[in-house]
């Protein structure tokens, strides 16, 4: 009998609206973005970072192009009060980056934050406290009444003690923390009667932080609750409506994307999407995501690697490689059916039309991705991945014809060995299966003549034979000149390489007697390549 007992649990209530607007739009530009990566990440670490990996850190995020990056929580730990006065007293803040701090709506933690903040150039104050029914009655004690005194008393206090602080240009944001639990007309009420205190300008917003503290219902709902705040806020045009998604149901990106259907103009967020319980909003998810759909991120992704490694260092927490956009693996096909989609349509991009590879949502070259990891070989692998392998690293286009024959030894190998194949292994079952003629069947010299109308050749083995014939071509004419009974069933040839010195390759598939077989041959020329690849193909059945 199943443990599992769903009539415990109670779905959040639909919010209704009347004619909800956000499934008709569409994202068209990248929001604000605030990294809270040293703040909530940095909190949600079983070792919080050392003061030398949040200085490392915030060098990643400034070099990234963030310009709001919240950067602790000054009044409740000292390690943080420590790292923001370095901030301010070393001159480490671009004139470009404002840095935001959180702070609980008490005073006693108001006055210690703005002692943190001193000399500042220009900050945001970040004050919150908890306002949904649970949090409300059995953490706090309190009615609604008390718990929006405590808001308006903590935005009061910001106001107050801004002013003792004239020299920093200084902006104000509200967090009705539990927002997705909350009654959407309760946190409206709220973040009114904040905002009436602070008396926005559109010259100096304030912002309205509607963060999913817990996620509990599907990415649509929160977009019904944005939608509903944000379209009778008061003072809406001075105001910066802000999401902050945790990722509980594995939503917290499509809720920050909806969210901005809805009216949000800011997210934040954390790099790799690291932060309390299963996780905040993934930025570099939203805004790889962005990218993909042609719109500029306003962040440089170029370098995924030192992102990933600078996050791993600073954290402790290994990303996964199937982590969406950045992981190791996530533009790596071992399907032979993908690899054989992937490589056509390589082939056939242009370079100047829009991106329509199968299968890769970007180009992976566009955050420092080389085609090397695209394609990898295992057993689940078809003759399209061992193509695209042997074309991206050494040149050699197979015929059809020879993929499926060398790619069911590709296959048998890594069933053997049970790991994966590596692009030298692969080259190198080619040249043995097809390009290892016996040596004394290897072409040492010749001469190609046209006398008639007839292509005349004679040509020396390795072993001191010496022969002449003549022939429709210079395959035809060697197979005259050896004498024996052979037919040429399939034949490709093309350069490795551009270029005057480029060397090429030829692939026969010929019946000799009443069996095919198939060959290769490298040369420094297209006749001395197809000859040899004729003499390979004899020389296995002698």
């Amino acid at each position: 009998m199943s443990v599992f007992n769903a009539q415990k649990y109670q779905a959040i209530p639909a919010v209704k609206l009347a004619q909800r607007q956000w499934p008709t739009r569409e994202l068209t530009q990248a929001p604000t973005w605030c990294s809270v990566d040293l703040r909530d990440g940095n909190q949600a670490l079983p070792e919080p970072m050392s003061v030398e990996q949040k200085k490392q850190l915030w060098q990643l995020l400034v070099n990234m192009g963030f310009q709001e990056i919240e950067v602790g929580f000054p009044a409740a730990s000292q390690p943080d009060y420590d790292f923001v006065r370095w901030l301010i007293e070393d001159n480490q803040i671009p004139a470009d980056v404002t840095i935001q701090v959180l702070v609980q709506a008490r005073e006693i933690l108001i006055a210690r934050t703005y002692q943190a903040l001193e000399g500042v150039k220009q900050a945001i104050v970040h004050v919150y406290n908890s306002t949904s029914p649970t949090q409300r009655e059995w953490v706090f004690g309190q009615d609604k009444a008390q718990i929006m005194a405590l808001a308006v008393q903590g935005a009061t206090l910001l106001k107050t003690y801004a002013q003792s602080y004239p020299q920093t240009q200084w902006r104000f944001q509200y967090s009705p923390e539990s927002f997705t639990q909350t009654e959407p007309e309760y946190a409206l009420a709220v973040c009114n009667a904040v905002l009436d205190i602070w008396q926005p300008i559109a010259d100096k917003p304030a912002i309205i932080n509607l963060p999913s503290t817990v996620q509990v219902a599907s990415p649509n709902v929160f977009a019904d609750q944005v939608e509903y705040v944000s379209t009778q806020l008061k003072y809406r045009d001075a105001v910066v409506v802000c999401v902050h998604t945790h990722n509980d149901r594995g939503c917290a990106v499509a809720e920050a994307e909806l969210a901005m259907l809805a009216g949000a103009q800011r997210v934040e967020g954390t790099l790799l999407g690291n932060g309390e319980r299963t996780g905040n909003c993934d930025i570099t998810t939203m805004a790889m995501n962005l990218y993909s759909q042609g719109i500029d991120p306003k962040l440089d992704l170029s370098n995924p690697d030192e992102i990933v490694r600078v996050v791993n260092h600073c954290t402790n927490m290994d990303i996964h490689p199937r982590h969406p956009w950045l992981g190791e693996l996530v533009y790596t096909a071992f399907s032979g059916s993908h690899q054989d989609a992937i490589g056509k349509c390589l082939r056939l991009q242009p370079a100047d039309e829009p991106w329509r590879v199968a299968y890769l949502p970007i180009d992976p070259r566009d955050i420092g991705r080389s085609y090397e990891a695209v394609v990898r070989v295992n057993s689940q692998s078809g003759k399209g991945g061992t193509a695209f392998v042997l074309e991206r690293d050494f040149g050699l286009r197979l015929p059809k014809w020879m993929q499926q024959p060398l790619a069911a030894q590709v296959q048998k190998l890594s069933e053997s060995t049970g790991t994966e194949v590596k692009s030298n292994q692969i080259y190198a079952l080619f040249q043995q299966s097809y390009a290892q003629p016996n040596p004394a069947w290897t072409l040492t010299a010749y001469t190609l003549d046209n006398h008639d109308g007839k292509d005349c050749l004679a040509f020396t083995l390795a072993d001191g034979r010496m022969a002449k014939g003549q022939g429709s071509g210079a395959l035809e004419a060697l197979i005259d000149g050896l004498k024996m009974d052979v037919q040429i069933l399939d034949y490709q040839e093309h350069a490795l390489t551009q270029g005057t010195l480029s060397k090429a390759v030829a692939y026969v598939c010929v019946k000799v007697g009443e069996k095919e077989v198939l060959a290769a041959a490298i040369a420094d020329d297209v006749v001395c390549a197809s000859l040899q690849a004729i003499l390979t193909a004899l020389s296995s059945k002698q």
